[in-house]
């Protein structure tokens, strides 16, 4: 008797088997909120890594300075009953069949949840150069501690989130760090240029060189060469240029993906294969809330959207039970550089009036965006009440007072309109 046979109920879905693709956050909330809400079938989750599934956050800071070996999740897979096969490598899915194909052979599933995250973007001409790193995995942490360790000089290919929070390990374990940007000013592709401006300076203040508009032509073992001709020393380069959705092994499923590589989910994250949803980093949703469609690339869409896919499987198994919630989250993320706690909550696409709250030149300065006078996203250095009380604002649709937003002295929840 098949897996597939085994785990069928009488009712033909009690029992239906799921398996999850994907052993990162957004893979294992998935399982662990099936459990929680009171799934009782089969779960398998399926990681690439050979390591337990671990959280990606303190790579760049605990694991990365060596004050954690790792970042486990502090999760009893066994007690929960979740199978895990770690080390197995899902190259393909046969929608037909209900069957993935790995190296160690088919996989039946019933219910499929694609939660395999996404991929760095690796600088073109770098492929096998020695000295060359991303920090994606918990490999390439282990494979950073020792350059860290022995103090070499870094350089830092991308200024976005990645390589602010690298920088900052960086400096912090004594290395002379160079941060190499093509655009003219850091976190190009997350912050307009006004918002992003009064960063670049936090990087002289660490001591580390911050060189925008300036591209890459070369890297070579020991050292950068710049397209202007300028040559860095380099006894390790970091590439922190971006990602892409891990999507490459769903090619010729018949999955619909999106520009972007993403796996194209509906509000239920179902995605446009009957019984395959898509959760974090992989796949983006539709948002009501914001009139287009998103794709999040951040901690807190791993964490939420599972609850989501959980609650629709199980309402799918419940057949005439209560509807479950659409997914349409206030995005969230935040990141620690430079002795600064940056948070970030919303999407200010759209907006149309951006306010500051506090002097940018300052150690704690806030920016929202409104659109038709609605909080719609907000950027907190320093000032976590602020986004604190923005993220509700933004949830309930608040319309504020422009005048009371601007002023730093005023609670944001204070400066909504009756």
């Amino acid at each position: 008797m098949s897996e597939q046979q085994q785990s069928e109920q009488p009712d033909g879905r009690a029992g239906r088997r799921v398996v999850i693709v994907g052993a990162g956050m957004a893979g294992v909330q998935t399982a662990v909120a099936l459990r929680e809400q009171g799934f009782t079938g089969p779960v398998a989750l399926i990681g690439a890594e050979p390591h337990q599934p671990y959280d990606r956050p303190p790579l760049s800071k605990a694991v990365l300075l060596g004050k954690a070996e790792d970042s486990a999740f502090d999760i009893d897979f066994e007690a929960l009953d979740i199978e895990l096969r770690l080390g197995v490598e899902v190259t393909g899915l046969r929608p037909d069949a209900h069957e993935l194909d790995t190296a160690a052979g088919a996989v039946p599933y019933d219910v499929l949840v694609i939660a395999t995250g996404a991929e760095p973007v690796v600088l073109p001409g770098t492929e096998g150069v020695a000295g060359v790193h991303l920090l994606r995995t918990l490999d390439d942490a282990a494979r950073l501690r020792p350059v860290l360790g022995e103090q070499h000089d870094v350089v830092i290919v991308g200024a976005g989130w990645i390589g602010a929070e690298f920088a900052t390990a960086a400096r912090a374990a004594g290395c002379a760090v160079t941060v190499v940007e093509a655009a003219g000013r850091p976190l190009a592709g997350a912050l307009p240029a006004e918002v992003a401006a009064p960063m670049a300076a936090w990087y002289a203040d660490s001591g580390a060189e911050l060189l925008t508009g300036t591209r890459v032509d070369r890297v070579e073992p020991g050292r950068v060469v710049l397209a202007d001709g300028r040559v860095i020393p380099a006894g390790a380069v970091v590439v922190g240029i971006g990602a892409r959705p891990a999507t490459g092994w769903l090619a010729g499923s018949g999955i619909e993906l999106g520009p972007d590589g993403s796996v194209t989910a509906d509000e239920a994250l179902r995605t446009s294969l009957p019984d395959v949803y898509a959760v974090g980093d992989c796949a983006s949703f539709p948002s009501a809330r914001y009139g287009e469609r998103l794709l999040v690339h951040h901690w807190d869409n791993a964490l939420q959207g599972p609850r989501t896919a959980a609650a629709h499987i199980l309402a799918a198994d419940a057949g005439d039970g209560p509807a479950a919630p659409a997914y349409d989250p206030v995005p969230y993320f935040w990141s620690e550089q430079f002795d600064r706690f940056v948070q970030y909550a919303g999407h200010h696409g759209g907006a149309d009036t951006l306010l500051w709250r506090g002097d940018p030149a300052g150690p704690a300065w806030s920016v929202c965006w409104l659109r038709g006078g609605v909080l719609v996203a907000v950027l907190a250095v320093g000032r976590p009440r602020d986004l604190a009380q923005g993220r509700k604002l933004i949830e309930a649709g608040a319309r504020l007072d422009p005048e009371a937003v601007a002023d730093p002295s005023v609670p944001l929840k204070s400066a909504v309109r009756p």
